[in-house]
C-alpha cells in the first residue's frame, strides 16, 4: 500500500471521528443545557415567565408564584406533588378535558390555572424545556432504583366527616402559617423587586392561583397542607388541615374564565370543584367546603360515567 493511500486514509478516518464526535456535542450538550433551563423555569417562574420580565411576549404567567412553590425541592423532593413519576403517568385520560392529554397539556394545565397566565406553545424552548427536565428526574430516580429518597411525610389525609370550620381555620393560618405566609397570606416576597418572586408564596390574593387550580379544591389543598406544611416539620392534625386549606379558600383570588367547559362529563367532577355546574343536587357552598361524604355517597350510587 502505498503512502499516499494511507494518508488517505488516515485523513477520512480522522474527519470520521471529527464528525461523529461533533454529532455526540449536538446531540448531548443541548439535552443537558435543555434539562438546566427546564430546572431554572421550576424554580425561577416569575424571572423567567412572570408579568415583570422585560420581554412582554415571555410573560406566560400573570402571578408572581413559581413551579416550585408547589412542587417543592426543584420538583425532586420525594413524597406529594413529587415530579419524577410524573412522566410514566402520561398520555392518559384527562375527565377535566374529556379527552386523552400529554405531558405538555399537564404543563399547561399548571400555566393557566395554578399560574394564572397563558398556554405555552407546545414546540416553544420553555415548554421543551419542562418536559425534558421531568423527564430527567423520572430517568435519574430509574437508576437508582432501591436507593432512591423516600418521602417523609405524616399519614394521609383523611376527611372529616363535616364541613370545614372556617374560624377555625383562620386560627390555625395564624398560629402556624402567618409566620411564613403571613396573616393576611400574602406570602414574603424575595427581594424589593417582585420579579424575584416569592420565598414564601402568597395564599390569595392576585399574585397567587386562580379559581381552575387544582390547590382551589378544599380536600387537594388539605391533602398537600398535611403532607408538607408548616414546611419542614409537617405536623397538622387532619382537622386542622381540613379547615386551614377551607380558610384559604374561601379568600379571593383571580377567577378562571370557561370553566363550565371542564368536565365534559360531569359526572367526573371531583366533589371538592369549587365551581359549578354539577351533575348532583347539592348547593355549590357544600361542594366547595363539606361535608362530602353525602356527594360521595350520591355519586356511588348513581350510574357509572362513562
Amino acid at each position: 500500500m502505498t503512502n499516499s493511500l494511507w494518508t488517505v486514509i488516515a485523513v477520512c478516518g480522522l474527519a470520521g471521528a471529527v464528525i461523529v464526535g461533533a454529532t455526540l456535542g449536538r446531540t448531548r450538550r443541548p439535552s443537558i443545557a435543555t434539562e438546566d433551563y427546564g430546572k431554572r423555569l421550576l424554580a425561577s417562574t416569575p424571572e423567567l415567565l412572570g408579568p415583570d420580565v422585560t420581554t412582554a411576549k415571555l410573560r406566560y404567567t400573570s402571578s408572581r408564584l413559581s413551579c416550585g412553590s408547589c412542587h417543592l425541592g426543584d420538583g425532586a423532593e420525594p413524597g406529594t406533588l413529587s415530579l419524577p413519576d410524573t412522566m410514566s403517568h402520561y398520555p392518559r385520560y384527562s375527565a377535566r378535558y374529556g379527552a386523552t392529554t400529554t405531558i405538555e397539556d399537564r404543563v399547561n394545565e399548571c400555566m393557566q390555572r395554578s399560574m394564572n397566565g397563558r398556554a405555552l406553545p407546545k414546540d416553544s424552548p420553555q415548554m421543551l424545556a419542562m418536559a425534558s427536565y421531568i423527564r430527567s428526574l423520572g430517568a435519574q430516580q430509574a437508576a437508582q432504583g432501591a436507593a432512591k429518597p423516600k418521602a417523609s411525610e405524616p399519614p394521609a389525609f383523611k376527611t372529616p366527616d363535616r364541613a370545614a370550620n372556617l374560624e377555625a381555620g383562620k386560627k390555625i393560618l395564624e398560629s402556624k402559617c402567618a409566620s411564613c405566609h403571613q396573616s393576611d397570606g400574602s406570602g414574603l416576597l424575595a427581594a424589593a423587586d417582585p420579579i424575584h418572586g416569592y420565598v414564601f408564596p402568597p395564599l390569595w390574593g392576585p399574585d397567587s392561583f386562580n379559581t381552575g387550580a387544582g390547590m382551589h379544591r378544599v380536600l387537594t389543598a388539605a391533602r398537600f397542607i398535611k403532607a408538607k406544611m408548616p414546611l419542614g416539620r409537617a405536623n397538622l392534625t387532619d382537622d386542622e388541615a381540613f379547615d386551614v386549606a377551607g380558610y384559604i379558600n374561601s379568600q379571593p383570588r383571580p377567577e378562571m374564565a370557561n370553566q363550565a367547559a371542564d368536565y365534559p362529563d360531569k359526572r367526573t367532577k371531583p366533589v371538592d370543584t369549587g365551581y359549578g355546574p354539577f351533575a348532583d343536587p347539592f348547593p355549590l357552598e357544600q361542594h366547595r367546603f363539606g361535608p362530602f361524604a353525602p356527594i360521595e355517597a350520591f355519586y356511588k350510587s348513581a350510574p357509572k360515567a362513562r
